[in-house]
């Protein structure tokens, strides 16, 4: 007898209809719709943050090896074939030998340091453009991500006064539903935004440091190429190894 008592007790307990799945089909169509281009900009916004830091680290990675060992090769040739191919550093340096190569059979009087320069200048532009590919995303999603969710709010909110409008009085269980559903909206909205924005920012802040060093080492390489080979940066040597220490004589047995 009590175990049917708990059962119906159970059976009449009352069902939650103001969830996440419930608030979508109340919604139909537009809520949907809110739901899923705001899913694939998020989906989009991670797939760029996580592709473009393995691009940048790798980059970085590369600047500290020309920074080692780039310079102690004895000509610019040398050097660039320590480098990787289709990396950013290798680019520049096959860049200004090319400019070096072409400057020789020119027949006018064009200076050899504006052509290298000018060379060199269009060689930093398109790794920098290369960098910034797929920012533009983030700073769209991250401006417009939360009037999405409020275009979602907004039909949620008009879908309340409907039913305060039909009902004739604004009854909790008329309004609750509508209502949630703009509340999800606009959190959805913030949900996609914030971390694109933030994205964004960390982002571009690592594209400025390796900007920062390209523009370093192509000066570096225009005036080695100027001076014949004479110029190069300082190259800190790497530290020699410590000699292991010699094992300590065994003491004399008494």
């Amino acid at each position: 007898m009590v175990f049917e008592l708990l059962a119906a007790g159970a059976n009449a307990a009352p069902q939650n209809k103001f969830g996440f799945a419930e608030a979508l089909q109340q919604g139909g169509f537009i809520a949907y719709a809110t739901v899923v281009i705001l899913g694939i900009m998020s989906f989009g916004s991670f797939y760029i943050l996580f592709t473009k830091w393995f691009e940048q680290s790798k980059i970085m990675r590369q600047g500290r090896d020309v920074r080692s060992s780039f310079w102690r090769a004895n000509t610019l040739r040398d050097g660039a074939n320590k480098l990787e191919k289709n990396s950013a550093w290798r680019q520049i340096v096959d860049d200004g030998i090319a400019a070096e190569d072409q400057h020789a059979k020119m027949t006018d009087s064009l200076d050899a340091h504006d052509w290298l320069h000018g060379s060199l200048a269009r060689s930093e532009a398109s790794d920098n453009a290369r960098l910034a590919s797929g920012l533009p995303f983030l700073a769209t999603v991250g401006a417009t991500a939360p009037f999405i969710g409020l275009f979602g709010t907004v039909v949620g909110i008009y879908r309340a006064l409907i039913n305060i409008g039909i009902a004739g009085s604004a009854s909790i269980d008329k309004v609750a539903g509508p209502v949630g559903e703009a509340l999800i909206m606009t959190a959805l909205g913030l949900l996609v935004a914030v971390p694109a924005v933030l994205a964004y920012n960390y982002l571009q802040a690592r594209n400025k440091r390796i900007a920062e060093q390209l523009a370093g080492f192509a000066t570096d390489v225009l005036a080695n190429i100027n001076s014949k080979g004479a110029v190069k940066p300082s190259v800190t040597a790497a530290p020699a190894a410590k000699p292991a220490a010699a094992p300590a004589a065994a003491a004399p047995k008494a």
